[in-house]
């Protein structure tokens, strides 16, 4: 087999499972969820599930937001790091050419 060959069959097997996929989700009787959590129930114990999945949601997005918040952090204290080792160096190499300028 080509190379085309594999590659078009592999574009063809992914439209036939995206195409499966869509079907699957469009028809609204597939729903795999109880009747409590699909159906429009109302009472204390729906409220307290909303209320638990809320705040799940809730510390799960604080906990990934400091992780992004950290490595911004290392990120710009990495650039700082690597800016004053930059300055270091560039007024190293000022002074020797400024020696060199002086002893000519």
């Amino acid at each position: 087999m080509s190379r085309g060959q594999v590659l078009n069959g592999r574009i063809r097997l992914g439209v036939v499972v995206a195409s499966a996929a869509l079907g699957w989700l469009a028809d609204p009787g597939q729903a795999l969820a109880c009747p409590s959590c699909y159906g429009g129930a109302e009472g204390p114990m729906i409220d307290a599930a909303r209320l638990g999945i809320g705040l799940l949601l809730g510390v799960t997005l604080g906990v990934q937001g400091a992780f992004v918040a950290f490595f911004l952090y290392l990120r710009r204290q990495a650039r700082r790091a690597n800016d004053r080792a930059l300055d270091a160096e560039w007024s190293r190499l000022q002074h020797a050419h400024d020696r060199a300028w002086r002893n000519a």
